[in-house]
């Protein structure tokens, strides 16, 4: 017989999966009405960063209430944080950091699965829709609501044929003209 909190840590678990589930299916849903309610895939990449950039501006909020995480000293350990923390804390895997630019101002996030594609195949007609657009629309706008301007984009993507999804990040600049007084 089970105890008790072996019963809910299997409940738990049980939830968590199809809660992801969930959340992989109305994201499907989302994807397949942008196609249809715009002309092209440029469009839908467009639509998919910015509804992610919004995301990520609501959503360092809640990360940093719930990490405790203080300011990052630099672009690495900022990318430790994203890979080991946010990705895990979200979506429940966390991507290699790797591929660093000789500056350190640029490096890759190396995704084994990316849980978005879940149950996923694009159409012929969609060949150039980057249908996880949505991660780098939310990595730019968390990490702008902490000053950092970045450039995100998909490199790889298994749903094009490729071994693994990598998403590139660029550090461009620290935002200073928003920083509170004291701050800088």
């Amino acid at each position: 017989m089970q105890s008790r909190n072996e019963w809910r840590r299997m409940k738990g678990r049980r939830e968590g999966a199809s809660n992801s589930e969930l959340f992989t299916l109305t994201y499907g849903a989302l994807v397949t009405q942008l196609c249809k309610d715009y002309e092209n895939d440029e469009e839908v990449n467009k639509q998919l960063d910015k509804m992610g950039y919004n995301i990520g501006v609501r959503l360092i909020e809640d990360f940093l209430a719930r990490s405790s995480i203080g300011r990052c000293q630099d672009f690495r350990e900022t990318a430790d944080v994203i890979a080991k923390v946010a990705f895990k804390m979200y979506l429940g895997i966390t991507p290699s950091v790797t591929n660093w630019s000789p500056a350190g101002d640029e490096f890759s996030l190396i995704l084994e699965n990316n849980p978005l594609v879940d149950f996923v195949e694009l159409p012929d007609n969609h060949s150039t829709l980057v249908y996880s657009s949505l991660l780098c629309g939310v990595l730019r706008g968390a990490l702008e609501m902490v000053q950092m301007a970045v450039d995100v984009r998909f490199a790889q993507d298994t749903l094009r044929g490729d071994s693994v999804t990598e998403i590139r990040m660029k550090f461009i600049k620290r935002i200073e003209e928003n920083l509170p007084a004291g701050d800088e």
